[in-house]
């Protein structure tokens, strides 16, 4: 006799297909109704309500078991601020990558300060274990006066043309923005950009110029992974 499916703890619905929805709101430019229909074609009637609950509660958790990246001291750091509107008033996303736009580490924060900068820097020093190469930035000097008291041995370049590939980074984001319609509070924003990152960097190349049967390959690696990481929270 086989056992039942393993479910979440207080949710009706199997752990595969929590996990899927969470994957289609993240991984693709949908909206939360959106999933929904999708859901529905598979024979899942479930609410986008439903869905953003699941999403606000397991996202975090299924991304946290994910692998990262591991860093070096050859790592070239791209640091940039984006501005996001929230209930009319300004507040800056800060973003940093690495060399090969993967994504480090992201704040929200209502200033665009020295203060913030050194914010980020303290947070990429320990979330990444290890200063890197190189910082660059645009010519915010709030970025230099943060290096000079966090990380002063750091080779610092500031320019605006070196500073592509962090501006680029958030495109993604930009296009997430749109379909949801702009966010409700500083919090939402940073759970939604954390995740949405996460899963990013999980299951997009770093570069695209690679075989299709290789590119494949690391997809079904990744949903593998994804799956995995979705099962441990049973």
């Amino acid at each position: 006799m086989n056992s039942a499916t393993p479910t979440y703890k207080n949710h009706r619905f199997p752990i595969e297909i929590v996990a899927r929805a969470i994957w289609l709101y993240f991984r693709f430019n949908v909206s939360l109704r959106e999933v929904e229909e999708m859901m529905l074609e598979r024979g899942v009637a479930v609410s986008y309500e439903t869905i953003r609950r699941w999403c606000r509660s397991h996202g975090s958790m299924i991304t946290a078991r994910l692998h990262r990246k591991s860093p070096s001291s050859n790592d070239v750091w791209h640091l940039d601020e984006a501005v996001v509107r929230i209930g009319g008033r300004k507040c800056w996303l800060w973003r940093a990558v690495d060399q090969d736009g993967y994504v480090l580490d992201e704040i929200v924060q209502a200033r665009r300060n020295t203060q913030a900068a050194k914010r980020l820097l303290v947070r990429l020093l320990k979330r990444q274990g290890l200063a890197p190469k190189r910082i660059i930035t645009d010519k915010l000097r709030s970025y230099a006066a943060a290096r000079r008291q966090v990380m002063p041995a750091v080779e610092h370049r500031s320019h605006k043309g070196l500073n592509n590939r962090a501006e680029n980074s958030h495109l993604p984001f930009r296009k997430r923005e749109r379909i949801r319609q702009g966010f409700r509070s500083i919090g939402s924003l940073q759970q939604f950009v954390s995740i949405f990152s996460a899963v990013r960097n999980h299951f997009v190349l770093a570069k695209s110029n690679r075989p299709a049967a290789q590119i494949r390959s690391f997809r079904q690696a990744a949903t593998t992974q994804w799956r995995m990481a979705a099962l441990q929270l049973a």
